[in-house]
């Protein structure tokens, strides 16, 4: 691939104009999912890059400009970068690499399926208006995916409703181009304004529609990051709306040139919002929680603590390593192949790609299972089990360990079982509480190591310091391997940082560790474990509302402040 052009091949592709939405990427609409899906190139501006590119195929080609197609560069500041994200950097000359439309039709040159994506709607993006024109002009085929306005969507985030039963007169403004003209009209309306700026354009901004002819006491929410979980939104009136960003220590600040949207009107007042901002009271808003899995672990807890309003991080403790001795683990697969065992055991997603990982490599597939019962520990395994094409006959109905397994596990019966041997692909240091129990219940155990854990890799330096200094809000322990890990590679936690544990075991074992356990899970669970963690907030948010104080994150708290011990 040559550094400025993408592979050629027939004359004309097609371009979708996609609207990525406000932020939030569950905003995006089910056709903007099917059409990135089908893309071969993704040209997207680095705020909406990330949001889109998780729905995006393998392989797909992402472009990016980091340059603001509105301005022209200066002579002397360089040449702005092109990035095509499949491991190539390419420079182009400062014209094209300003020109978004260039960038469109470049990648939309050889057929290829090519997707724009844009913050907000595309309809309300001019320079996606120029980009559309410039397709037509050159023949190239296209479409339109709406996406959700940022207009629209950040205030009803920030629970801001912009209409009300008397139909109010909505205006949607960009205060960066607004017109005397247009300020003017503003001021002589008494409808809803929404203004897109920047916060430190907005006491600016509030000073025009004062000298049009609004009232300093109409009422202003401004939002800024909206519908991310680094939302933050401040009520005011036009008259105080500079004082309280100043208060806030937000004006003047490195951050001022972030963009926010502004809502002026009755509709904005702070009783409505104190009633209506659900967003920003979810009971973890804002909490950075430390995950210590892996991300495919961690997959269906991260995506429990986001509903919470929390940004998970995942670090993984251990890493997974192949058995030292692989033979006693080929030769219980081809027994499991040639009717050697009645049962096979997954306590664990790594003891599935153990035994998948097993099965590919002499060629064998899910049908090798027939005839062979199949139990799974829990329903993170059931998973594991069903994505393989295998699902399995037991799994515990109670509580998701070893030992709720061996609650609704059969007792040999040598009349209805015809074989007694149970086949346990495991870990090297799992307990023997399951294998002493199937013993009991009159099965032979084939207790095979599947796999090693070893301590992982320490995480980067960044992370590290997070966790040392107190910028994570929580972390959640599962097991007692992931307490001795973490202080292992990353240090121990801050005493500002919230410790959650699954169990009596872990919770004991932090300890020993020199942390105190606020949290503790009702049941060895990890979404039961979540489930607390956001009980917890909720109470902490509900006692600085009823005490006047400003609801805060743990990791915002002063450095030594003591905490209570809250078991749940």
């Amino acid at each position: 691939m040559s550094p400025t052009t993408l592979p050629a091949g027939s004359e004309h592709g097609h371009v979708t104009f996609l609207g990525a939405g406000p932020g939030d990427p569950g905003l995006l609409t089910l056709r903007a999912v099917e059409a990135l899906a089908h893309a071969d190139v993704l040209v997207a501006a680095p705020e909406v890059a990330d949001v889109v590119r998780r729905h995006a195929r393998q392989g797909v080609t992402v472009v990016h400009t980091d340059a603001d197609p509105s301005s022209d560069p200066q002579p002397g500041t360089g040449t702005p970068q092109l990035t095509v994200v499949d491991g190539t950097s390419a420079t182009v000359p400062a014209p094209a690499a300003r020109d978004a439309a260039h960038l469109v039709m470049e990648a939309a040159r050889g057929g290829r399926r090519v997707v724009r994506a844009v913050l907000g709607d595309p309809g309300l993006d001019a320079y996606a208006a120029d980009e559309m024109l410039a397709c037509a002009a050159a023949g190239v085929p296209f479409e339109v995916v709406p996406g959700v306005a940022t207009g629209v969507g950040v205030p009803a985030y920030a629970g801001v409703p912009l209409r009300d039963a008397h139909g109010t007169d909505v205006r949607f403004v960009d205060a960066r181009t607004a017109t005397d003209r247009c300020w003017t009209e503003l001021g002589a309306s008494d409808g809803t304004v929404v203004l897109s700026t920047t916060l430190d354009s907005v006491p600016a901004a509030a000073g025009e529609l004062v000298s049009a002819g609004r009232k300093p006491d109409t009422p202003v929410t401004v939002t800024v990051a909206g519908t991310t979980t680094r939302q933050r939104t401040w009520t005011a009136t036009l008259g105080t709306i500079a004082q309280t960003l100043k208060q806030a220590k937000v004006l003047p600040s490195p951050q001022g040139g972030r963009p926010v949207i502004a809502v002026v009107g009755d509709r904005s007042a702070a009783a409505q919002r104190d009633r209506l901002a659900w967003f920003e009271s979810k009971p973890l808003f804002g909490w950075k929680v430390l995950v210590p899995r892996t991300k495919e672990q961690a997959a269906s807890l991260s995506d429990q603590l986001r509903s919470y309003g929390a940004v998970p991080h995942e670090v993984p403790t251990i890493a997974v390593e192949p058995p030292r001795t692989p033979q006693q683990m080929e030769r219980a697969v081809k027994g499991l192949v040639t009717g050697r065992y009645e049962w096979i055991a997954f306590t664990s997603v790594n003891a599935v790609k153990a035994v998948r990982e097993k099965f590919e490599e002499y060629g064998l597939d899910a049908r090798a299972f027939a005839g062979i019962k199949v139990a799974a520990v829990g329903e993170q395994t059931a998973k594991a089990l069903v994505a393989f094409g295998v699902k399995p006959d037991l799994v515990p109905s109670g509580e998701q360990s070893a030992a709720g397994l061996l609650e609704d596990w059969p007792p040999y019966d040598p009349v209805f079982d015809p074989i007694d041997r149970v086949f346990l692909p495991r870990a090297d240091i799992a307990t023997e509480t399951l294998v002493a129990g199937l013993i009991e219940l009159g099965w032979e155990v084939d207790d095979v190591t599947a796999y090693r854990t070893v301590r992982a890799s320490p995480p980067p330096a960044e992370t590290r310091e997070a966790i040392k200094g107190g910028g994570f809000d929580a972390v959640l322990f599962t097991s007692s391997s992931t307490v001795r890990n973490l202080v292992g590679i990353a240090g121990k936690p801050h005493n500002v940082t919230v410790i959650a544990c699954i169990g009596p075991a872990t919770a004991k074992t932090a300890e020993e560790h020199g942390l105190r356990v606020d949290v503790m899970a009702p049941e060895p669970s990890v979404h039961k474990l979540a489930e607390a963690l956001a009980d917890y907030g909720a109470k902490r948010r509900l006692a600085a509302l009823e005490a006047g104080d400003p609801v805060t994150r743990p990791s915002e708290r002063r450095a030594g402040a003591r905490r209570r011990r809250t078991t749940t």
